[in-house]
């Protein structure tokens, strides 16, 4: 990206490697930690990249950091507001085609995560406004590495905390080769009742 002078400037990017998939109980999320200025300086080893946008959902973050802060802001608006004037919370469709909506021309592909009246869900967007839900999904710049690990150990019925193994098992396979991710785990486990995020240093603590 050019400065009005002509100059480079940096953006701060969160790289990345998120992987969602469902269970049993809910919804598990998962990324790395790692973001960098123009994908070439670690600037951060603690980043968090999943963010609350719903009573009962949560959504990773890829791309530049300030356009990620800037679609979390607005999604986790229009629900809040959607709930403020219907009361009730908005589902789980609505949610994602709203986050398509508000990707649309961008260079993110979040996933999308959380329960409603039809039980556990994940969504993919991609950056033409796409929304496409599947039991398991990865993003980011080690998504094929990540795949690779839920294709062979996702199965249906998984409980929470295997989920969370999984998941977390995903993210660190990805970080071994892309340099882009890495410095530990985010975890993100959703229920109908609440979303809890925790962070980790290897998968190895997550159960």
């Amino acid at each position: 990206m050019q400065s009005n002078d002509g100059s480079e400037t940096q953006i701060q990017k969160t790289g990345t490697t998120t992987v969602g998939l469902v269970t049993a109980d809910g919804v598990v999320l998962a990324a790395d930690r790692r973001a960098s200025l123009g994908g070439k300086f670690v600037s951060n080893k603690q980043a968090i990249k999943i963010e609350q946008v719903h009573p009962s959902a949560a959504v990773t973050m890829s791309g530049s950091v300030g356009g990620a802060q800037s679609f979390i802001r607005q999604l986790r608006s229009t629900a809040n507001l959607y709930e403020a004037r219907r009361g009730e919370q908005m589902g789980m469709d609505a949610l994602a085609q709203t986050a398509g909506r508000l990707l649309r021309g961008t260079r993110s592909m979040p996933v999308l995560g959380g329960v409603d009246e039809s039980g556990p869900r994940i969504f993919s967007i991609d950056p033409a406004g796409g929304v496409t839900e599947a039991p398991y999904t990865a993003s980011g710049s080690g998504m094929q590495l990540a795949i690779g690990v839920l294709e062979g150990r996702f199965e249906e019925g998984l409980s929470m905390d295997e989920g969370a193994t999984v998941a977390a098992k995903a993210v660190e396979s990805a970080t071994e080769r892309d340099t882009a991710s890495g410095n530990g785990i985010t975890v993100a486990r959703i229920t109908s009742e609440n979303v809890m995020i925790d962070s980790y240093t290897e998968s190895t603590e997550v159960a």
